[in-house]
């Protein structure tokens, strides 16, 4: 992936964006969440950054992926990772299929108003008992006449209580779990749509995630996104984008633990010297940085092809495995170093630790990835044929 002054300007815009209107206020945010983001996301949709590669016809910039990656790398440089995750449903999960295979009318009602930031959208598909199996999801969506009638519950939904709108993933038939869904957009002001109040997790405290009831909830059809009981493929195809967009977020992330690291052990004495001057500690930081960088590379040579129109199924879920174990990796060895403090909740490189451990869960596990990888290496092992002879209770 070329790297361009373009690219290098909108990096600017955005890190200056970061650093002006996100990280004065991070602190507070954390505290008392969530972060105001009809507030902040209207900021963002003055300056054109919720829709860099969204189609211009509806307010969006027009660019290729690249700069989409370019984006996500710059919002890493947020002091918390609260914020560019709802950023990131905004503009990389929860629209990318809208504005793919959306109708015209559908996207002037919902996606143009998402890239000026005057709605926000959430993305809505995991479940209490299918979060990386999404083919096993329960919610239904029952066709009656010229409207679809949806019941169920959807679990761990950022953006969920301030949301506008969800992009939902519902099944429409009886068929199988693979050709059964259907996507739409579901207005979060319907009657039957319950929220439920905040969820408590171990980082992310910025954001907002909560699980979302449905009860009856009517929509008309032309809120279906693509063909009916397409939703899963496109699904799939909405992930490639989450994907590469998360791995992408880790990136800068990473750099500043290892940035902030290494200038606390310039400064922290340890018998007689300054600790970056162990070499244990020099060399780990070379190798973590080194470690960053092969996995920046993986991330562009998955977005250049996906620019391209290749098939990046398999990169763009190395590239999210990676990111995600090599989070974990870079923060928990530069914690070691700051000993005591690092063990502090306010610490910058704690609410990493706390933080980065999502990125091996959303968007599917670092075991979903491992299955598509081996899947698309053909070497997953063949599920055999169950027996008449087992017991139906046993199978």
């Amino acid at each position: 992936m070329e790297i361009t002054t373009e690219h290098e300007a909108l990096r600017r815009t955005v890190e200056e964006f970061v650093r002006n209107e996100i990280n004065p206020f991070v602190d507070e945010w954390e505290q008392h969440p969530p972060f105001p983001a009809h507030e902040l996301f209207k900021k963002m949709g003055n300056l054109g950054l919720l829709g860099i590669s969204k189609p211009t016809e509806y307010g969006g910039m027009g660019l290729d992926y690249s700069y989409s990656v370019i984006a996500s790398e710059a919002l890493g440089t947020a002091h918390c990772g609260g914020v560019p995750l709802a950023i990131g449903v905004q503009t990389d999960m929860a629209t990318p299929a809208l504005a793919r295979f959306g109708s015209d009318e559908l996207k002037k009602e919902f996606l143009a108003p998402a890239i000026s930031g005057d709605y926000i959208a959430s993305i809505a598909v995991s479940e209490p008992g299918a979060g990386s199996d999404v083919a096993g999801l329960k919610t239904r969506a029952e066709s009656r006449g010229d409207e679809y009638v949806i019941n169920g519950t959807k679990m761990w939904i950022t953006n969920a209580t301030q949301a506008d709108f969800f992009c939902l993933l519902a099944n429409t038939s009886d068929g199988k779990p693979h050709f059964n869904k259907t996507l739409m957009v579901v207005p979060a002001n319907l009657p039957g749509i319950e929220i439920d109040k905040p969820l408590k997790k171990l980082g992310m405290h910025a954001s907002d995630t909560a699980q979302i009831y449905f009860d009856n909830v009517k929509i008309p059809k032309r809120f279906q996104i693509g063909m009916e009981n397409q939703g899963f493929m496109l699904q799939m195809l909405q992930f490639q984008e989450e994907r590469l967009w998360g791995a992408a977020n880790a990136l800068t992330g990473m750099e500043m633990c290892v940035n902030s690291t290494i200038e606390y052990c310039r400064d922290r004495q340890t018998f007689g010297q300054p600790l970056i001057d162990n070499q244990s500690v020099h060399f780990t930081m070379a190798e973590l940085q080194t470690d960053i960088e092969a996995t920046r590379a993986l991330v562009y040579r998955a977005c250049d092809l996906y620019i391209k129109g290749k098939d990046v199924l398999q990169l763009a879920s190395m590239a999210k495995l990676k990111a995600g174990r090599l989070v974990r990796v870079v923060a928990d060895r530069c914690l070691q170093y700051w000993g005591g403090n690092g063990f502090m909740w306010d610490n910058p490189v704690s609410r990493q630790y706390r933080d980065g451990r999502l990125v091996s869960i959303g968007g599917g596990t670092d075991e979903i990835m491992l299955g598509i990888i081996c899947k698309t290496m053909g070497i997953l092992p063949r599920r055999k044929k169950s027996s008449n002879k087992v017991p139906e209770a046993a199978a």
